[in-house]
């Protein structure tokens, strides 16, 4: 796309009604001159698709134009589907519409080489049209069925998330002429699609006016493949790209058959000999002119930081960013889009783009922006500042701008996917390096006083330089490029920068000990000690004043959800030091370092510090601050935002305490984690060992009791919810067996310790519900704690 982004008009709907057609039967239809000529029967609403060139391939790709506004069952507006290389073949009296194999290749002149690929593995024919007419070598075929078909496959989606079976219902389906144009190089096709069923589930009740019959629009694009001058840049784990891959079966037998190719956008110098030279075509993004101020000014702001790691190659507004005219089309290819998303609850931003599958060229970026994130933003920072609506209801200033700046980083972040680049969750361990991590808000203390001025970054990373650097550099000497690329990545590495992406990062699943999702610092351990302080005295100082005059407490309750829950992606981060690794997507000659285990003093630093997390002192909420939690008011029921609990309708302290010290705990006693103790403990015996682990635990928990009831009420709380997690490790049939005895070991010693003590009522429980597992574990479940909030995406926002 890039090729024709300077070049763009107004959009111009060409169409006529000319006798000179031709094909005899299309002299009474509406044509529409482009990229395809196609035809509109308004007497039989058909649509009729004139072919003149068979085997010429194209892209076809199907989106959504309109959504059902739930992120939960996740069809946005302006979602994209795949895209997908296809061509016309004619097969007697139809044309195949065929999807050729592109993972597997033969890239050589040879064509019976080529040839024998092709006929090895399958290809897709998508669909098969009836030859209305044929003139001149070209073809009248109806394409009406192909477009008014559940492309996007939403009935599926709908199922999937059991919101119930629709169908598609043609009688309440018609083509949308609004949004059906023709250019020179794509078309565009706009279809409203009703869906009728029985709705069996909540998400779909809340979004839909009659949740029977749900209408969405879905958008079909036939477009015009790049030419061949695109150079694909080849691939390194170590550059901060996402890869396209296939398989050449042309390549020499002692080379790589799978290749390894980074998506990007087309970028090319007007002077490649210059220091700085603009263009031969800028990236040019375009903001969805629907969205609103102050948010567009932030999301402007924000996106056009990329400018500056582009400046830093040696190019002079490369990047750009404007507004969308009001008569474009966001789903058209031509544009590079930000678009503003509206769902019913808070959810993911992502970016997409639509790119060709044969080199990894980004023919479009998409971006989709939740709308609610910056709600959930403002939220936060109502909760951590100390009354901010004391003395007025209309300071929200402080709150706004917090949340406008979340609001500029997420820009520069969603748009830095659709120019090619994956997740850096490592980048916080340098600082601020990349806006490709996701960033908690960093806030400081000074004295008892919460200081937010820090609280997100404003500008580009120098990781992100290095991604651009690496992706869109100009080599004027071709021959010269691997080494210039591998210079890059070098200088990235002697400066100490880290790079982890997604499947290292997640809290579940992976042992990354540098790599977190909405963490801060080099240290995750001092970090959460910091989190924690920070949370401390935003609960001191949380009161009536968090709220503006004339609001009912219910809404107070949901503004202290996201303060109680401050600390849990730093306990996120914490944890996975705890038989963590440290390593990198090395490779031979690069001299990094290719894996490692955290050293005992690292681990033993972090299994102190989460336990923070599991002590009623840190953890229960202020006795002093329950008074300002009433029964939910008529009108403000519970939301998925809110406190769950165990007493009805009254404000549930202990089961708070609950669910957070559950989330501490599936962290810390997570199955793969234990295994990664037994295996660290046997290559070093000095290690960190699951034992240990276990006695340090009781010993900081089951062990501690408090003199004031509240609190120790609270303690045996978190307490129960140890023994549920050790026996869950005792039971568990994915472990090393060597967990499983560890676990049933420390049970029985712990029964011991429990009958020694006497016969509390809370002893005597434990006791019998440890005699109770050991004698049917097979048959154990653990009980599942009051649900914790929505928390992640955080800010809004995660996803990625």
């Amino acid at each position: 796309m890039k090729k024709y982004l300077s070049h763009i008009l107004p959009f111009i709907l060409i169409t006529s009604f000319l006798n000179a057609q031709s094909f005899d039967s299309t002299k009474e239809y509406q044509k529409f001159n482009g990229y395809f000529n196609f035809y509109f029967d308004d007497k039989t609403d058909k649509i009729f698709l004139e072919v003149d060139e068979l085997e010429k391939e194209f892209l076809y790709v199907y989106s959504l134009s309109s959504g059902i506004g739930s992120n939960d069952i996740g069809l946005d507006r302006g979602q994209l589907g795949n895209e997908q290389v296809v061509f016309f073949r004619k097969a007697g009296n139809k044309l195949l519409l065929v999807q050729p194999n592109l993972k597997f290749r033969a890239l050589t002149q040879n064509k019976l080489e080529k040839k024998s690929v092709e006929q090895a593995f399958a290809k897709s024919v998508l669909y098969g049209f009836t030859i209305e007419e044929e003139s001149k070598g070209k073809f009248l075929i109806d394409i009406t069925d192909f477009l008014m078909r559940d492309a996007h496959g939403v009935s599926a989606r709908l199922k999937r998330t059991k919101q119930g079976s629709y169908s598609l219902d043609r009688s309440k389906s018609a083509m949308a002429f609004d949004r059906t144009k023709a250019f020179p190089k794509n078309v565009e096709f706009d279809v409203t699609l009703t869906f009728s069923g029985n709705p069996e589930g909540a998400y779909i009740r809340s979004v839909a006016p009659n949740p029977s019959l749900v209408t969405v629009a879905q958008h079909h694009s036939l477009i015009e493949l790049p030419d061949d001058k695109y150079e694909k840049r080849v691939f390194d784990p170590r550059c901060g790209s996402y890869p396209i891959s296939y398989y050449d079966y042309a390549t020499p037998v002692q080379e790589p058959i799978l290749k390894h190719f980074v998506r990007r956008h087309r970028l090319e110098k007007k002077n490649p000999g210059a220091a700085v030279s603009e263009a031969v075509e800028p990236i040019i993004y375009y903001l969805d002119n629907g969205t609103p101020e102050p948010v567009r000014s932030a999301l402007l702001e924000g996106g056009k930081w990329w400018n500056q790691a582009f400046e830093a190659i040696g190019y002079k507004d490369a990047f750009q960013l404007k507004i969308l005219p009001d008569d474009a089309d966001p789903l058209d290819v031509r544009y590079n889009v930000i678009q503003w998303v509206h769902r019913s609850t808070r959810g993911w931003s992502y970016g997409s783009s639509i790119t060709d599958p044969r080199t990894g060229e980004i023919m479009k970026g998409h971006v989709s922006l939740g709308s609610l994130r910056i709600r959930q933003d403002f939220l936060i920072a109502q909760a951590l500042m100390n009354k901010p609506f004391a003395e007025r209801d209309d300071n929200y200033q402080p709150m706004l701008e917090l949340a406008l700046a979340r609001i500029r980083q997420l820009s520069a972040h969603e748009i830095g996917h659709t120019l090619g680049f994956a997740h850096n969750f490592a980048a916080s361990t340098n600082g601020r390096a990349s806006v490709m991590d996701y960033p908690h808000p960093q806030f400081e203390l000074k004295g008892d006083a919460i200081d937010f001025s820090n609280a997100y970054d404003t500008g580009i990373g120098v990781w992100d330089k290095v991604t651009v650097a690496y992706s869109y550099t100009d080599f004027p000497n071709k021959a010269k490029e691997a080494e210039g690329l591998n210079a890059i990545l070098e200088k990235a590495q002697a400066d100490g920068l880290r790079y982890i992406s997604d499947q290292d990062a997640r809290p579940m699943g992976s042992a990354h000990a540098l790599a977190h999702l909405w963490d801060n610092g080099k240290n995750a351990a001092e970090e959460l000690e910091q989190v924690l302080m920070i949370r401390k005295i935003a609960m001191a100082n949380f009161s009536m004043d968090n709220i503006r005059s004339g609001e009912p407490n219910s809404v107070l309750e949901d503004i202290f959800a996201p303060l109680f829950f401050f600390h849990r992606y730093q306990t996120e981060a914490v944890s996975k030091v705890i038989g963590g690794l440290d390593y990198n997507y090395a490779v031979k000659g690069d001299g990094q370092r290719a894996v490692s285990v955290v050293n005992r003093t690292g681990q033993e630093n972090a299994l102190k510090t989460i336990l923070q997390t599991l002590d009623a002192n840190k953890l229960a909420i202020p006795k002093d601050k329950l008074n300002l939690f009433p029964p939910r008011a008529i009108g403000y029921g519970r939301t998925r935002e809110s406190f769950k609990g165990r007493t009805g309708v009254s404000f549930d302290a202990l089961s708070a305490v609950e669910t957070s010290s559950d989330m501490t705990l599936g962290l810390l006693l997570h199955p793969e984690r234990a295994s990664r103790l037994i295996q660290q403990k046997s290559l070093d015996k000095n290690q960190l060992g699951l034992e240990q682990v276990f006695n340090t635990l009781v010993n900081a928990t089951i062990e501690k009791t408090h003199k004031d009831p509240y609190l120790n009420e609270a303690q045996q709380i978190i307490n129960f919810r140890v023994l549920f997690h050790m026996m869950n490790l005792a039971a568990h049939n994915e472990v090393h067996p060597q967990v499983n005895a560890i676990a049933n070991e420390s049970l029985k010693r712990l029964k011991t310790r429990m009958t020694n003590k006497g016969s509390s009522a809370i002893s005597s429980e434990m006791v019998r519900r440890i005699d109770a597992f050991l004698k049917a574990p097979a048959s154990f479940k653990v009980i599942p704690a009051p649900k914790i909030p929505d928390g992640s995406p955080i800010g809004m926002d995660c996803m990625n």
